[in-house]
């Protein structure tokens, strides 16, 4: 079911694409410009072509960049999908996976594990009041 002469909706090619979990969710990517065509600012409503070029920028500034090899409307089994795009972002360098990793481990740290139980909230609310 691909086509490869005519256009397709951004947000509908990235969700068959599997960049997106859901059609909603690559939408609100385009409109908070989170994902750029050409070099431009998308929004979701965006006409793409075989051969265009996009930048999506992920968590914590992560950014891929893919180009468009088909186009697709409607969804195909999730090997297929990856059959779509060619995906050119550049390798991490060793000193960058390193810093993903720390900032991974700090981010998990930070989180807190649990709410704090009956004993935790009296020594909290004395340490409060000195």
């Amino acid at each position: 079911m691909t086509q490869s002469d005519t256009t397709v909706r951004l947000d509908v090619w990235l969700d068959v694409a599997c960049l997106y979990k859901t059609r909603s969710e690559a939408q609100r990517a385009c409109s908070g410009g989170k994902v750029t065509v050409n070099g431009q600012r998308s929004k979701p409503h965006r006409l793409v072509r075989v051969g265009d070029h996009i930048e999506l920028t992920r968590p914590y500034g992560q950014k891929q960049t893919l180009d468009i090899v088909e186009l697709a409307e409607r969804h195909i089994p999730k090997a297929a999908a990856r059959a779509l795009y060619r995906d050119t972002t550049p390798a991490l360098s060793d000193e960058e996976r390193e810093m993903r990793r720390l900032e991974r481990l700090y981010r998990a740290s930070m989180q807190r594990a649990h709410a704090p139980d009956k004993r935790e909230r009296r020594l909290l609310r004395r340490m409060k009041e000195q």
